[in-house]
């Protein structure tokens, strides 16, 4: 048993060790939050608790962050995908890091919203 209980410990400690480590390796949430109230407020609701945006297809960020099955590789994969409603996004690597944190630094946590 005490075998068991040593390997779930090891085992948590290097997952929440992988996770902290992916996190910073996410960006900058304040230099997210920068670009984006300089670049992408114009069309979008960039705060946490905004939720109309200025031009009406262009969703809320926080809207964007809760949607279901939204992860760091899906917003990549959209910056990098044209799409006729929005400009042609080119990004610097870090610039785009730090969006992507910010962004998912809106997320709300599953467990608190059904209350858990």
């Amino acid at each position: 048993m005490k075998s068991l209980l040593k390997h779930l410990v090891i085992a948590l400690s290097i997952a929440a060790t992988a996770q902290i480590a992916h996190a910073q390796q996410l960006g900058d949430v304040k230099a997210g939050l920068e670009y984006a109230d300089a670049v992408c407020a114009e069309c979008h609701a960039v705060k946490k608790g905004e939720r109309v945006s200025p031009h009406e297809r262009a969703p809320a960020f926080e809207l964007v962050a809760n949607a279901r099955g939204m992860s760091e590789m899906a917003l990549r994969v959209w910056f990098q995908s044209p799409h006729p409603s929005m400009p042609n996004l080119m990004l610097k690597e870090k610039t785009s890091d730090d969006l992507i944190a910010y962004i998912m630094s809106l997320k709300q946590n599953r467990r608190s919203k059904s209350g858990l």
